[in-house]
């Protein structure tokens, strides 16, 4: 059986962390390192010890030979996922990316201000 890696990207609310559930059970998200006491709590500051925790996280499981890893966070631009992509080739990884649409009115529970999700909706970049 070959290793999948699969990239579930979206904006804030759209599903991805319910979506990744469905696929796999070694799942690598940058919102559970904001979690604390059961509480989302993110800081600008910590931004991005989370993503680098989370790619550590994705690590752990491409050492362990895990079958299917899901990574799903907003992943907007190609060098938010160079990392995955570099770690995919390193371990023997093939990779998906997979774009979820928020078609369902789900709600943006972290509470990601309008402007901030206009400007990740601006930079968000698909490659065909």
């Amino acid at each position: 059986m070959e290793k999948v890696l699969i990239m579930v990207r979206g904006l804030p609310g759209c599903g991805k962390s319910s979506f990744a559930e469905l696929l796999s059970r070694a799942i690598c998200t940058a919102d559970d390192f904001h979690m604390r006491n059961g509480k989302y709590v993110w800081t600008y500051e910590r931004a991005g010890a989370a993503h680098i925790w989370c790619q550590r996280k994705c690590q752990r499981f491409m050492k362990a030979q895990a079958e299917r890893i899901v990574v799903a966070n907003t992943s907007t631009t190609e060098r938010e996922l160079k990392p995955y992509y570099d770690l995919a080739r390193q371990f023997g990884y093939v990779v998906y990316s997979v774009v979820v649409e928020n078609r369902h009115n789900g709600v943006n529970v972290h509470e990601v201000p309008e402007a901030t999700l206009t400007k990740m909706k601006e930079r968000f970049n698909i490659v065909l």
